[in-house]
């Protein structure tokens, strides 16, 4: 059955800016500025009141109601990456040969070798607005960063699904470059 209306409301902080036309979402920061084109979704985005978005859905099924969460969603991912940033660490996991992983002086490129003894070289391109970094305090550790979320996110998925084991017992050959920690680059006071 099909609802009249349902609607989300998302609150976001004085020091962030957010504009909207034609479901385009921009969100301004401290940490700099995020678009996302959500015009493909049939979903009103309105101003309520001051700082308070809403997200309104007209005679939806199951399906377009469910979307309203996952845009409010995107909405603040984008609205922490700005005030906060995203950090993802992964590690490097070897029983026998010992990955060995070049960052780019630039930090938007990652290059693998020696992966379980092979003489193929993995390069990684970086998304758009995505550091990538060898960790200083910890050994056999990347340390990836960005404010897009989905950026950093698939960054990261990039370098894990890239150092996957072919044709072997997975449950015996457990190496890999894996997530440990994710989290946000500030904390709020």
């Amino acid at each position: 059955m099909k609802d009249i209306s349902k609607d989300e409301t998302l609150e976001y902080p004085q020091d962030v800016t957010v504009s909207v036309k034609s479901r385009i979402v921009t969100v301004k920061g401290p940490r700099g500025e995020l678009t996302k084109n959500l015009s493909h979704l049939n979903i009103e985005i309105k101003y309520d009141g001051k700082n308070k978005l809403k997200f309104v859905v007209y005679h939806g099924g199951r399906k377009h109601i469910a979307a309203i969460r996952t845009v409010r969603s995107i909405v603040h991912n984008m609205i922490v990456g700005v005030r906060q940033g995203y950090l993802y660490k992964m590690r490097y996991v070897y029983a026998h040969f010992p990955i060995n992983v070049i960052v780019n002086g630039t930090n938007d490129a990652v290059e693998i070798r020696n992966f379980l003894g092979q003489k193929v070289v993995f390069n990684i391109k970086m998304l758009e607005g995505v550091k990538c970094e060898a960790s200083k305090a910890q050994k056999d550790e990347l340390i990836i960063s960005g404010n897009d979320l989905e950026a950093v996110s698939q960054s990261a998925a990039d370098i894990q699904q890239i150092c996957k084991v072919k044709n072997k017992d997975i449950r015996k050959f457990l190496d890999g470059i894996y997530v440990s920690e994710k989290g946000v680059i500030e904390q709020e006071v």
